[in-house]
């Protein structure tokens, strides 16, 4: 026992405790505050604090719980990037929350444990420690959808998100426990040697294979398993939608490549081939759903149901039994470019909720040119990286995967890839129209606070610097793959 719990394993999970303990002081300091926006910046300070454990960690690669979890370049890298995203979620919520008279401990405490059930994720390599983290920030996610107790639309997102999560995981489950009776462990070391061993058409083997892509699919919302996401993106606070957008779409796929690249690597051949068909249905599906749109929180749910088929397309690059680098690169990049991106388009979108006025619908953006120039303009470049528009950071993260697929002899899908990005405009462009050639209407306006004004200034810095100057962040998603 002694040689399982000491104190270099708690010191792998410092940054993952430091939120767990925030997150109970915040339950506390709810029924002691009387200013609720200081839980806001006590969450903050957690975030911080756990950083700061997290930066301390850079650079050691070290096993932890004999095994269970790893602290290495890929899971530092994603907890980065999810403390990020919580962060400037708890910013954009401060004012939302005021707006919504919903300002309540538990929200943030449930940010910091589903940042908590992330982290976890990322450095997972064991299956029972990976499901457990992934049913953590799950869990909290749920509440998070439904936090607007008195919105029925809320209500009703979370008990539809909570019950297809529930049957995605059991699916998941399912394909996690062949992996189990494969291997008699679920390590994932000891389950990819143990399918090394095995035929390549083994039929148990690719039962397990087909249930964890089907729960594995849900949670990055790739067709047909993404009728969730445009409910839940609308009937969420918009605060939490953005947050589900960057960290929980990041997470998920941190538990992909984990799984894909040490699990069940053995099985390329065919998990390629799920892949492909399914990328290219969550691209193709979900652009041409956006295109239909009025609800700016549909439409942009739809748009982060295709840029996973994007995503996708990094696990895809590659021969018959290894990765692409430049592949499994541009999916950390794109996940990174996204986290920053999504950030400010949601966050415009936030500002655009004012009391008596919901501001979900394109046309809320009419004429916002006249009345906030310098939001349009921003809400203009953001868009504009959603859509892999040079000189932004959006044509850099989609350079990465293209490249990816065109050196692995992909070149076919790579064309279907950019000719879904060049129907991606046209979705995009529709709320660009709105917000320069329409006339305002007494809907436009935006409810700016220094919180949302911070998330702005932020993603516009990574937006543009990614865009002009992406050598270090191309160095830092190549040390996130071992490739440094």
């Amino acid at each position: 026992m002694g040689q399982f719990f000491n104190l270099q394993d708690l010191g792998a999970i410092a940054p993952e405790l430091e939120l767990m303990l925030f997150g109970m002081i915040l339950l506390i300091a709810d029924l002691l505050v009387e200013n609720k926006k200081w839980l806001g910046f006590i969450s903050l300070g957690g975030i911080a604090w756990s950083g700061y454990f997290l930066l301390r960690l850079h650079g050691i690669h070290v096993t932890a719980y004999s095994g269970l979890l790893v602290i290495d370049e890929f899971s530092w890298f994603f907890k980065l990037l999810f403390l990020v995203g919580a962060a400037l979620a708890i910013i954009i919520s401060l004012k939302y929350l005021d707006i919504e008279r919903e300002h309540h401990g538990e929200y943030y405490a449930l940010i910091l444990f589903a940042t908590m059930g992330m982290m976890f994720m990322a450095g997972a390599m064991d299956l029972i420690t990976l499901y457990i983290s992934l049913e953590t920030m799950a869990i909290a996610t749920y509440i998070l959808v439904g936090f607007l107790r008195g919105n029925q639309r809320s209500n009703e997102a979370s008990l539809k998100y909570f019950l297809l999560g529930a049957f995605s995981s059991g699916v998941l489950l399912y394909g996690m426990s062949l992996l189990y009776g494969i291997a008699g462990s679920t390590r994932f070391t000891d389950i990819a040697e143990a399918l090394e061993q095995r035929p390549g058409s083994d039929p148990i083997s690719m039962i397990a294979l087909v249930a964890l892509c089907a729960g594995l699919f849900f949670k990055i919302a790739a067709v047909p398993f993404h009728q969730w996401t445009p409910d839940a993106y609308e009937g969420a606070p918009t605060s939490i939608t953005a947050y589900m957008s960057v960290a929980v779409k990041a997470a998920s796929f941190a538990m992909m490549v984990r799984i894909f690249w040490f699990a069940i690597l053995p099985l390329r051949p065919h998990w390629v081939l799920i892949l492909t068909v399914v990328s290219i249905l969550t691209m193709s599906v979900g652009n041409i759903a956006a295109m239909t749109q009025t609800n700016i929180k549909r439409l942009l749910a739809y748009s982060s149901i295709s840029h996973a088929g994007y995503i996708m397309l990094g696990l895809i690059a590659g021969n018959s039994t290894e990765l692409n680098p430049t592949g499994v690169t541009g999916i950390v990049m794109y996940l990174f470019v996204y986290t920053f991106t999504n950030i400010g388009v949601w966050a415009v979108v936030v500002a655009l909720r004012r009391k008596d006025i919901i501001g979900e619908q394109v046309d809320d953006l009419n004429g916002l040119i006249y009345k906030h120039p310098t939001a349009a303009v921003l809400m203009l470049i953001f868009l504009l990286s959603l859509a892999g528009m040079p000189p932004t950071s959006g044509f850099i993260a989609k350079y990465y995967l293209f490249a990816g697929l065109i050196e692995s002899d992909h070149s076919k899908l790579a064309v279907i890839a950019v000719l879904n990005a060049a129907v991606s405009i046209y979705f995009y462009l529709r709320i660009v129209v709105a917000m320069f050639m329409k006339e305002s209407n007494e809907k436009t306006g935006l409810a700016l606070s220094p919180g949302i004004v911070v998330a702005l200034a932020v993603a516009l810095i990574f937006t543009l610097w990614i865009g002009f100057y992406p050598d270090p962040f191309i160095h830092l998603a190549r040390e996130a793959v071992f490739l440094s």
